[in-house]
This record gives structure tokens, sequence and C-alpha cells, in this order.
């Protein structure tokens, strides 16, 4: 049976239960007159937002609006599939990514480049949706879904370039989806925040920009695609710029090394893990805790993102 955690009134959040693991992807519900979804995760996941929507009461069909902050698979790809159970939805998505959400060929094929062995098992099946069932929102473009609540997007490319974050007014929180990284949950008195920095559109000084608009607007809450709320946005912001520049650093020595791209990305992602489990160390998380699970597979793709960025740099 799916979590779903009472936020906010009419603001809900359904662990998607991402790989099988709690508390990895979350999906918002916001309980207004138009019923919206905001993150699918993966088309594994389906099920248990319909769950998840099923305990608050509400009937798939009810659900009007699904919203996914950019086009990676653990966020959107199971759009395709929850709208099967949702005749009466439209997907919002960012002007870049409404061709890859209707045609998911190249999305298919660059996760496999990515995932390997392990992709049918993370993200099948993934489901094309009709274009007429796709609506993209331009920076500063608005969406009411009740009388007293306008969501605003904003484009926050730096994670991607088909990235999006919503603004919710009620609660002056920002949907912020990879852009201001990940909220590892560990323990109630500790904030553990990382940039994601995944192929193929990573670019820090983007990121960082996206990242001054969050603070520019003096944000309460971070509401973000993995996992959960911060009501301490300036933590958030001062953890993740904090570790953009050193794990750039860390894939330029390896870039600077040489080697195939499959040895560099080794090197980094050895690096990454170094200087994360160091940090982790002085937290005092012992090396058996379950975060390193997680790492283990967070590393490796940032470390692809990585090698990627610089490849691209130095075309």
């Amino acid at each position: 049976m799916s979590t779903v955690e009472k936020l906010f009134e009419n603001l809900y959040l359904i662990d998607a239960l991402d790989l099988n693991i709690k508390e990895r992807t979350g999906s918002y519900v916001l309980l207004e007159r138009e019923l919206t979804i905001i993150e699918t995760s993966a088309s594994p996941s389906v099920p248990h937002i319909i769950n998840g929507l099923k305990s608050l009461g509400l009937s798939p069909k009810d659900l009007k609006y699904i919203i996914v902050t950019h086009i990676h698979l653990d966020h959107a790809g199971g759009a395709g599939l929850l709208l099967h159970h949702c005749p009466n939805a439209k997907v919002i998505v960012h002007p870049k990514g409404k061709r890859h959400l209707a045609d998911p060929s190249r999305l298919i094929a660059g996760a496999k480049a990515v995932y390997r062995e392990k992709f049918d098992t993370f993200f099948h099946p993934i489901v094309p949706i009709p274009e007429e069932q796709l609506i993209s929102m331009d920076n500063g473009d608005k969406l009411q879904i009740s009388e007293d609540c306008t969501l605003t997007f904003y484009h926050t490319p730096g994670h991607a370039n088909h990235h999006f974050s919503i603004y919710h007014p009620k609660w002056n929180g920002m949907f912020t989806g990879d852009t201001a990284g990940i909220y590892y949950q560990l323990k109630k008195e500790i904030e553990f925040y990382l940039p994601t920095t995944t192929p193929s559109n990573f670019d820090p000084d983007k990121m960082e920009q996206s990242i001054e608009l969050y603070k520019s607007m003096n944000l309460d809450y971070i509401f973000f695609g993995h996992y959960g709320m911060s009501d301490n946005p300036k933590e958030v912001y001062k953890q993740v710029l904090s570790w953009i520049k050193p794990f750039v650093d860390v894939a330029a020595a390896a870039f600077k090394n040489g080697g195939t791209p499959e040895e560099m990305i080794d090197v980094t992602k050895v690096g990454l893990f170094q200087l994360v489990s160091s940090h982790l160390d002085n937290l005092n998380i012992p090396r058996e805790h379950e975060i390193y699970d997680i790492l283990a597979l967070d590393l490796e793709v940032c470390a692809m993102g990585l090698i990627d960025y610089l490849f691209r740099k130095n075309k």
C-alpha cells in the first residue's frame, strides 16, 4: 500500500516507491478544484500512485492535470501509462520536452545507454502520449487550478534543458524537480542535499543561475522530486551550491588524465564517492546505512553526466 503524507491542506505527497525504495521519488497531489499531480515517477510507480489517490478517496478519472518538471524517466516515464487510467487528464511539460513524450524513442534510447540491463526493471513500459493530451508551459505561464490557487511555471535549466519549476502561491513554495538537487532522508535532525548531474544536459552555470532564481523569490518551501519537502530553503541552496564545483573538479581531473569515457566515468564515480562518504562520516552516518545503496546508483549516473558535460564543453 502506498504511503500518503499530508503536507498542507489540499497538498499531499504519495511515495511512488521508485526502484522499490521508500522515500526515493514522490508524486504531489494538489487537491484543488482541478485535481492535479506533479511528477509521475516511472511506469512501475503508477500502481502506487493510483493506490495513493484511492486512499485519498479520489478516482483517477477525476484527475485534470499531470505535470512533469522534466522528461527524465524517473519523473515523467510513467505519465503515458498513468494517462490510460486518467482519460480526462492533460499532461503538462516543458516546451522542449513535449515532442519526446509524444514520441519517446529517443528517451528510451538514451535511458538504455545509461541504465543498460536495468532499463526494463526500472522503466518499462514507456507509453507514448497523444499530442492532443499534451500542453506545454513557457517561462512565466500560469495555470489556474482553483479560485485561489494559480500555479506559475519557471524555466530552470541546469539539471536539464527541458526543465521547469512550479511555484505554488498558497505556500510560497517551489516544486523544483531535480534543479535544486536531491533531499536524502537520513535522520530528522540531519539535512543532506546533493546536486544531481545526470546526462545529458547538465550545466553547472545554468544550475547555479536557476538556484539564484529560487533565492530571489524568498521561498518558504522546496518540494523535491527526490524526496519530500524542506522548510529550510537557505540550507538547500547552501549545500547544493557548495557541492557543484567539487563535483565538477573531480570529473575535470579524470577528464584531464584521459582514457576512454568509461574509464573517466569510473574514476569520477570513485572520486565522488570519496567526497560524499567523507562528508557522511563527519555526520556519523555508518557505512552500512541504506543511503549508500542509493548513492551507488546516483553517483554513477552523476559521473556520467559530469563527463558528458566536459566532452560538450571541450568540443
